[in-house]
């Protein structure tokens, strides 16, 4: 009898550890979904939508940002985030579309395509019109996002062109030095063969 009731008594408490297992599982299951949607909603209403008022229903007061650039650790007040997208949506229209998201804990890496109408000087420029490819991962903690990933394609983009005027800038100086210094030997020389 006793092993009967024994037998029984754990097949019961096995019963319970493999439903609170069940139930623990589906809790990750859905935490996973429900950031998985503040990411697309975040990206809805930001970059897809001009509703950048709405970067506190996403962002939380303070960010960490890990981004290309001298961005990188670097913890910023949330506000910076509707900035960086009214900068886009001052420029232009801007539309995407999430190619695919993929989430593990409190972590949503989404990879996304922006598309940009650029419709002033500084958008046309600086911002230009073809697609921009973004793979942002976040972590997000009690609804908000707390830290932010961002790797972007930005060989193809305008953003480039910084780079290419900035070495255009010291290749021009590195070939200037020696013209200018030609130019003052030539006159020193020229005014040393005057005197003899």
């Amino acid at each position: 009898m006793k092993i009967l009731e024994s037998l029984v008594i754990f097949i019961f408490l096995h019963m319970i550890a493999y439903g609170q297992q069940d139930n623990l599982q589906e809790n990750v299951r859905n935490q996973t979904e429900f950031n998985k949607q503040i990411a697309r909603d975040f990206y809805r209403d930001l970059w897809f939508t001009n509703n950048t008022e709405k970067y506190t229903d996403y962002v939380a007061d303070e960010y960490i940002v890990h981004d290309i650039g001298n961005r990188k650790n670097v913890t910023e007040p949330a506000i910076v985030q509707k900035s960086i997208a009214d900068m886009f949506w001052n420029n232009g229209k801007l539309t995407g579309e999430i190619e695919y998201q993929i989430a593990e804990g409190d972590l949503v890496a989404t990879k996304w395509i922006g598309y940009m109408q650029p419709e002033t000087l500084f958008g046309k420029v600086f911002l230009g019109k073809k697609p921009m490819h973004i793979i942002n991962v976040f972590r997000i903690n009690d609804g908000k996002i707390v830290e932010f990933w961002n790797h972007r394609h930005d060989i193809d983009s305008p953003q480039t062109l910084k780079f290419v005027l900035k070495g255009f800038l010291i290749g021009l100086t590195i070939a200037l030095i020696p013209a200018f210094l030609a130019i003052r030997y030539k006159r020193k020389l020229k005014r040393l063969s005057l005197k003899a």
